[in-house]
C-alpha cells in the first residue's frame, strides 16, 4: 500500500496500547466527576455512568478492531467510511475532524492542561488582553489559560514532526507515568484517606434537572469525553507493526484498562470527599489528594495531571494528523497536506495545518463547551463507522478479517442504537452546543461541492 512506502511502521504492541490508553486518560478523569455529580445527584450514579460509558466505548472499540485489522491503513475512520459509503461521506468525516472534532479535542485537552497549571500559577486565569467592540457592550479577550493551551499545541506538533518512533516512545513513557499517578491516588486514597464508603451512597443535593434519564444522558457525554480516544489507534493503523494482532489488542485492552482505572479513581474520590465538597471543585483529583496528603499531595497529583494531559495531547496530535493526510493522499483534500517529511517520514503539512486550527479553537473556546461539541460531532460518525461493519460484511465478503467483532451482530447494533439515543438526548438537553456541532458538520457539504468544482477546474 502506498502509505507504507511513506510512513514508517514504528508502533509495536506497547506503543499501540499506549496510543489507545494514553489518549483516553487525559484531563477528564481529573475534572468531570464533579460535573457528572451535579447532573445525576449521587456518587453511585456517577459510577454507573462511568461503567455504562466504558461498555459503550468497548463495544465501539471491538467493531473498530475488526475494521482496523482488515484495513490497516493510515486515516482510520476516513478509510472505513470511504470503503463502506463512498467519497462524499468520507470527505464529510475528514472535514468534521479537521474543523471541529479532532482539532476541538486537541484544543480542549490543551485547555485542561492549562487549567491544572493554574493550580501552581493562579495568575494564568487572569486576562492578558481585552478589547471592547465599539459601543456594543461585547468584548474580545484572552486569558493566560488560552495562551498556554495554544503554546502546548504548537510545541507538541513540532515534536510529532520529528518522527513516530520518538513520539510513540514519549507516549509509552508518559502513559506509564499517568497510570502510576492514578495508582497512587487510588491506593493511598483508600488506605490513608480516612474517608467513608457511606459517601458513595449520599445524595449530592436536590432532584436532578429534566429527569433521571436525561440527566444520565448528559453525564454520559462527560464520561465519554473521558473515554474519548479509544478510536485514535485506528487512525495510525498504517504505522502499527503487525496490525492484525497489535491493533486489535491495543484497542480492546486499552479500553478495558482505562475503564477499570476510571471506576477505581472515582471510588477513591468519593470515598475521600463528601458530595458537598466534591460538587464545589473543578480540580477534584488534587483536592482529594490534598485532603489526606496535605498541600504536597495536592501538588503531586496536579503534576500528575499535567503529565497525563501532556501524553494525551501528544497522542491526539499524532493520530489526528493522519486523517487529513489520508484524505489529501486520495485527492479529497489539498494535495499539499499529503506531503511527508523526507527525513522524519511524518505528514508534516497535515500536522502543521491541524495545529493552526486547534490553536484557533483553543484561543476561542472554554473547556466544557469545547468537549460537548467534540463528543456530539464524533459520536455521529462513530455510529456511522460501526454501522459500516454491516455494509462491508455484505459489500466485501471476501475481505480478509483476521479479527471478527465478538458478539456480532448484537454488539455493533447495540452500539449504534445507544449512540443514536445519546445524540438525541444531547440535542434536547444541550441545544446550542449541539446545533453548533451540526452546523460545523453540515458546512462540509458546500465544502465538498466546492472542492469537486475546484478539481474539475
Amino acid at each position: 500500500m502506498a502509505e507504507n512506502k511513506e510512513l514508517v511502521k514504528g508502533l509495536g504492541l506497547f506503543g499501540a496500547t499506549s496510543v489507545s490508553a494514553g489518549t483516553m486518560i487525559g484531563t477528564a478523569i481529573f475534572v468531570v466527576p464533579s460535573v457528572m455529580l451535579r447532573e445525576v445527584g449521587s456518587p453511585w450514579m456517577v459510577l454507573g455512568v462511568w461503567a455504562f460509558a466504558g461498555i459503550l466505548s468497548l463495544f465501539g472499540a471491538m467493531g473498530y478492531a475488526e475494521l482496523g485489522a482488515a484495513i490497516p491503513e493510515a486515516g482510520g475512520e476516513y478509510v472505513y467510511l470511504r470503503r463502506a459509503y463512498g467519497p462524499p461521506l468520507a470527505f464529510l468525516y475528514g472535514w468534521t475532524e479537521f474543523i471541529v472534532a479532532k482539532s476541538g479535542s486537541i484544543a480542549a485537552i490543551a485547555t485542561g492542561f492549562a487549567l491544572y497549571l493554574a493550580y501552581f500559577f493562579p495568575a494564568l486565569t487572569a486576562p492578558v488582553w481585552r478589547m471592547r467592540l465599539g459601543g456594543s457592550g461585547f468584548s474580545l479577550g484572552l486569558s493566560g489559560i488560552q495562551v498556554v493551551a495554544a503554546a502546548m499545541i504548537l510545541f507538541l506538533s513540532v515534536v510529532n514532526i520529528f518522527g513516530v518512533r520518538g513520539s510513540g516512545a514519549l507516549q509509552t513513557t508518559f502513559t506509564a507515568a499517568k497510570l502510576a499517578v492514578l495508582a497512587v491516588l487510588i491506593i493511598f486514597g483508600i488506605l490513608l484517606g480516612h474517608g467513608s464508603f457511606a459517601n458513595l451512597r449520599a445524595a449530592a443535593g436536590g432532584p436532578v434537572h429534566g429527569g433521571i434519564i436525561a440527566a444520565f444522558g448528559l453525564a454520559t457525554v462527560s464520561a465519554l469525553w473521558g473515554y474519548d480516544g479509544w478510536n485514535n489507534l485506528s487512525m495510525v493503523a498504517g504505522e502499527v507493526k503487525n496490525p492484525q494482532r497489535n491493533l486489535v489488542l491495543g484497542l480492546v485492552a486499552g479500553t478495558i484498562l482505562v475503564g477499570a482505572v476510571y471506576i477505581l479513581a472515582n471510588i477513591a474520590y468519593f470515598y475521600v470527599l463528601p458530595s458537598a465538597v466534591a460538587l464545589k471543585t473543578n480540580t477534584i483529583a488534587a483536592d482529594a489528594a490534598r485532603s489526606f496528603m496535605g498541600t504536597a499531595g495536592g501538588a503531586f497529583i496536579a503534576v500528575g495531571v499535567l503529565v497525563s494531559t501532556f501524553a494525551t495531547l501528544n497522542g491526539s496530535i499524532l493520530s489526528g494528523s493522519r486523517v487529513p493526510y489520508a484524505q489529501a493522499r486520495d485527492g479529497l483534500f489539498p494535495k499539499a497536506l499529503a506531503r511527508v517529511h523526507p527525513r522524519f517520514r511524518t505528514p508534516v503539512a497535515a500536522i502543521a495545518a491541524q495545529a493552526v486550527v486547534a490553536v484557533l479553537l483553543a484561543l476561542s473556546g472554554t473547556y466544557e463547551t469545547l468537549y460537548t461539541k467534540v463528543i456530539f460531532s464524533e459520536f455521529l460518525f462513530y455510529a456511522l463507522v460501526t454501522a459500516g461493519l454491516f455494509i462491508l460484511r455484505r459489500k466485501e465478503p471476501s475481505l480478509p478479517r483476521p479479527y471478527r467483532t465478538w458478539g456480532y451482530p448484537v454488539v455493533p447494533a447495540v452500539f449504534v442504537i445507544l449512540a443514536a439515543l445519546l445524540l438525541i438526548n444531547t440535542f434536547r438537553e444541550q441545544r446550542t452546543d449541539s446545533l453548533w456541532g451540526l452546523a460545523l458538520v453540515g458546512s462540509g457539504v458546500p465544502a465538498y461541492l466546492l472542492w469537486k468544482w475546484w478539481r474539475r477546474r
